[in-house]
């Protein structure tokens, strides 16, 4: 761990701010390491809690490469491994928005929290909201404990931050489209999202962002015009501790009227829930598509013939997944555009060629020296992987859960055909590629015999 690190988190102030809010919150951290690592439990396998400052010193000794502490949108009842998938034992949720985008669209990620901000006044907010800069983005959030005893003895704290966080977003759609529409950043889009669900952490005040050089501090609306990037400094920071502030029932009105629309969480939840063991009526999943199912069964294809090393395996599937997107269709797949990817075919073919290869069954996939899959210039990393397949399963299902489905489908089948490109598209790809549950269904199927599809 850096030095600059390490003090930042021994700093009194830091550590009581820091234990105020993870007060009964699940605790993930981020390491600083090449491949993006979080860590949610302790070594002895007990979920990570900050109970005191000890806990923090704790944290620093088991783990010297920390770098970012993140905390749960839900408040427990009890922190166990046992009570933390139960929905009862979630006493409270924080009710936050979430603007990303780039650090070049300063100004306009302001305008649009103010938007939010202003909108959320309307509707009787005042004290109970403040802002934390994450570290390229912000996060608008209502105090959970401006919401009565007489909201949360009839409706589940989950549901009731969900339905506050998309009431606003839609309320504020048409100025926030707006807003963003200006935005020059390349690095990355502004998106403002509702990001509620069972599982999420958001940055704690004063930590390290993953990699930018900024803490997340807090401010309130009336700071909104004034928040300068210095603020968030590490080495002298600016950062208002009336984070804390609320009113009881001062967001019962809009969790009132947000609740009447009909936005739910549970039944969300319910709609897309986690794969059990017979799923009863396998249904297309809109927003799972052909292009993360491909890089699923890639990625477990790898796994199974080549070596059981996770992060090279998603590197794996994602390369595969982008070449086979541009193959079909000759657009531009997630970054790479038909010119690049048709330059980087010509070098391929070019038995002069110095690049490096991997062969995986009867195919080769062109490797980094880092030992990376790579297509142009770019490399397919874990965190790639993450973004643009994990992250859209797990808006469904539990993504442990579906990888073990992919493994145990594809073990079902003869090496074999996993080794051979054209009879891994054909006989097992191609058979689910338009519905993620039949993985699931297929799996529970016997072992296939070769014989059996000659």
């Amino acid at each position: 761990m850096e030095a600059k690190i390490k003090n930042h988190y021994l700093r009194k102030d830091v550590i009581n701010e820091i234990l105020d809010y993870c007060k009964n919150r699940w605790i993930a951290i981020e390491l600083q390491r090449k491949v993006r690592t979080i860590v949610r439990y302790w070594k002895n396998k007990n979920p990570i809690e900050l109970k005191n400052e000890d806990c923090i010193k704790k944290l620093i000794v088991e783990y010297p490469n920390l770098r970012t502490i993140y905390a749960t949108v839900n408040i427990y009842k009890e922190i166990s491994a046992e009570k933390l998938r139960d929905l009862n034992n979630i006493e409270k949720t924080s009710i936050v928005i979430d603007i990303d985008g780039s650090v070049e669209d300063f100004e306009i990620l302001k305008k649009i929290a103010e938007i939010i901000v202003s909108k959320a006044e309307k509707y009787g907010i005042y004290k109970s909201i403040f802002l934390k800069w994450s570290g390229r983005g912000i996060h608008v959030h209502i105090n959970e404990n401006s919401i009565s005893q007489e909201i949360l003895k009839n409706f589940h704290p989950l549901d009731i931050a969900y339905a506050i966080c998309e009431f606003l977003i839609l309320e504020c759609k048409n100025e926030i489209q707006k807003e963003a529409e200006k935005a020059k950043g390349k690095e990355r889009e502004i998106k403002v999202e509702n990001k509620i669900d069972i599982q999420r952490v958001f940055t704690v005040p004063l930590s390290f962002h993953r990699f930018l050089d900024y803490v997340c501090v807090c401010f309130k609306p009336n700071e909104i015009l004034n928040f300068d990037l210095e603020w968030a400094k590490p080495e002298n920071f600016k950062h208002n501790k009336n984070w804390r502030e609320f009113e009881i029932g001062e967001s019962d009105n809009i969790a009132k009227i947000a609740l009447s629309k009909g936005f739910s969480y549970l039944k969300k939840l319910s709609e897309q829930k986690i794969i059990e063991d017979k799923p009863e009526k396998p249904k297309r999943i809109g927003s799972i598509g052909r292009f993360q199912i491909m890089a699923l069964l890639q990625a477990a294809r790898y796994y199974l013939i080549k070596e059981k090393n996770i992060e090279k395996a998603k590197s794996f599937g994602l390369n595969r997944a982008i070449f086979y997107a541009w193959a079909k269709y000759y657009k531009p797949i997630y970054g790479f555009s038909r010119k690049t990817l048709q330059r980087f075919e010509e070098v391929i073919k070019n038995e002069t060629s110095k690049i490096k290869f991997e062969k995986v069954g009867n195919e080769n996939a062109p490797i980094s020296e880092r030992g990376w899959f790579y297509i142009g210039d770019k490399e397919q990393l874990p965190i790639d992987f993450d973004k643009n397949v994990k992250n859209k399963i797990e808006s469904f299902y539990n993504f442990e859960k579906v990888w073990e489905a992919a493994l145990k489908y594809l073990e079902k089948f003869p090496r074999e055909w996993l080794e051979d490109q054209r009879m891994f598209f054909e006989k097992i790809y191609k058979p689910v590629r338009d519905n993620l549950e039949l993985i699931f269904k297929e799996s529970q199927k016997k072992k296939e015999k070769l014989t059996d599809f000659i």
